[in-house]
């Protein structure tokens, strides 16, 4: 009788330790590939993009002012899911030039950067 109820208890445990970690997709979630516009940031400066402060764009040799990316298409180029249930992107221009001269790419929260309004999606 005890090894039933021990099978029983381990049976019904993996049950439930093979379920925890299902994720599912929405359908607004970011996929790899997907095409996203650059916004202008509601105050002075990006809050949810991960751009570097203007005095780091000076002494790498850039314009201080972020009008240079309001308006570039950008491209996902990875998507990373914390445990915490935030979603960030790895975004990269579509034309594969750099970001103010020397960044490649940049991170992003993908949801608040879109509730903010500082990056939107392109229309296909």
């Amino acid at each position: 009788m005890k090894k039933i109820f021990f099978l029983f208890v381990f049976a019904f445990g993996l049950t439930f330790a093979s379920n925890n970690q299902v994720f599912e997709l929405k359908q607004n979630d970011p996929k790899v590939g997907d095409v996203l516009i650059i916004n202008s940031p509601s105050g002075s400066m990006y809050n949810h993009i991960d751009f570097p402060r203007l005095n780091f764009i000076v002494k790498r040799g850039g314009i201080a002012n972020y009008k240079s990316v309001q308006g570039n298409h950008v491209v996902v180029k990875e998507v990373i899911n914390d445990g915490d249930g935030t979603t960030r992107v790895v975004i990269e221009r579509r034309d594969k030039s750099k970001f103010f001269g020397f960044l490649k790419d940049v991170e992003a929260d993908y949801i608040k950067s879109i509730e903010s309004g500082e990056i939107s999606k392109a229309k296909s």
